[in-house]
């Protein structure tokens, strides 16, 4: 005869009860009836705990959940179910249990295997470039010290010839299995490291590690309009991956030294040339310096000092294929500090020619410099 208990009877909660309330309903009666917490009555609280774990167990897997509800414990051997608990899978019980009984640890380590194959680490490298070549594009060689696969034993750590052997301690399994009552606990062999092989007679080049420390020239082509802090990913050239895992990648991070009079903004740039009075006032072709060398720029008569002028096309090329920027020129009219009598003679027959009432501009005129820069 079947004397098993109604599982929700067992945990106190309805038939519709949720995830969250289940887990909640189980803390509860785990930490009241754990044995030990018990330790006057061991015998009886370990029946019950069993008890409230198989019901737990049962009602928190949705499959199992399904087949109870439409045939109670008879869908599990005519009510002869009695979970084998070395077998259960007791993760999803860590966030129940917490540290308070110090399964914490045994809980997030126990269950999980190492895996052989592991992918290799990601590197970076700093490369500096000037403005012209980051203007230009690059194709440039750098130097990367990296671990690589072990060529003489192919990344297996053994020696040529040789073969890992099975870990004794735990008979290949990765991990060693300890009972405690009616837990089974594992844990990750200290021996093989959860390899389940053990290397006997190591490679000489790589001490068995399966990767060696070298350097390597790569060739690197940086694209024309890259800019300061530009990042550069090179897929499969970082460090090795572990037991045949595939490599890392490598990070090429670019600085672009400052230019001597060119300022960029986006991919327009800016620069400043000075202007003689005469130029200024009469007017005069100029030669101004662009990244592809020099272009003729007219000054028309009256220019003022701060007037911008704009050379399309002739600013930085776009990294996305798009036209490049402009050039934005600001004049600057120089005055001289020091003139010769005949310079200055000059110039005060200039004065009583051209008068400049001397009163404030309004603040239009004197916005419109910074209008041309947005």
């Amino acid at each position: 005869m079947n004397h098993k208990r109604d599982y929700y009877e067992v945990l106190g909660v309805p038939r519709h009860v949720g995830e969250p309330e289940l887990k909640s309903a189980y803390r509860k009666l785990a930490l009241q009836y754990h044995p030990d917490r018990n330790p006057e009555n061991k015998a009886e609280s370990e029946e019950k705990f069993k008890e409230i774990t198989e019901a737990y167990s049962i009602l928190v897997d949705p499959q199992k959940r399904a087949a109870y509800d439409r045939f109670g414990h008879a869908a599990f051997g005519g009510g002869a179910y009695t979970p084998d608990f070395s077998s259960v899978d007791f993760s999803d019980f860590a966030d129940i249990f917490g540290d308070f009984f110090g399964f914490g640890d045994l809980f997030g380590r126990s269950r999980v295997r190492r895996t052989r194959a592991e992918r290799g680490a990601d590197l970076r490298y700093d490369l500096e470039i000037s403005f012209e070549e980051a203007a230009s594009g690059l194709d440039t060689k750098i130097k990367i010290p990296r671990t690589e696969i072990c060529s003489s034993c192919n990344g297996r750590g053994a020696r040529k010839g040789s073969e890992p052997v099975t870990c004794a301690a735990c008979g290949g399994r990765g991990q060693i299995r300890n009972t405690q009552g009616f837990f089974t606990i594992a844990r990750t062999c200290p021996q093989c490291g959860g390899m389940g092989q053990v290397i006997r007679d190591a490679c000489p080049d790589c001490r068995g590690e399966g990767r060696v420390r070298r350097e390597k020239v790569l060739g690197l082509k940086i694209p024309a309009g890259v800019e300061d802090g530009t990042r550069l990913r090179v897929t499969g050239e970082g460090e090795a991956g572990y037991y045949g895992g595939p490599p890392g990648d490598l990070y090429v991070i670019l600085s672009v030294r400052e230019h001597e009079y060119f300022e960029r903004k986006g991919n327009d740039l800016y620069c400043t040339i000075p202007l003689s009075i005469a130029q200024a006032v009469l007017g005069a072709e100029i030669k101004v310096p662009t990244l592809r060398g020099q272009e003729r720029l007219r000054i028309p008569e009256g220019t003022q000092s701060g007037a911008v002028f704009r050379l399309r096309g002739k600013g930085f090329p776009s990294l996305d294929g798009h036209a490049p920027g402009d050039l934005y020129v600001t004049v600057q009219v120089v005055v001289p500090r020091q003139l010769s009598r005949e310079q200055r003679r000059l110039i005060e027959m200039l004065e009583h020619s051209v008068r400049v009432e001397n009163k404030p501009l309004e603040r239009r005129a004197s916005e419109k410099v910074k209008d041309y820069y947005g």
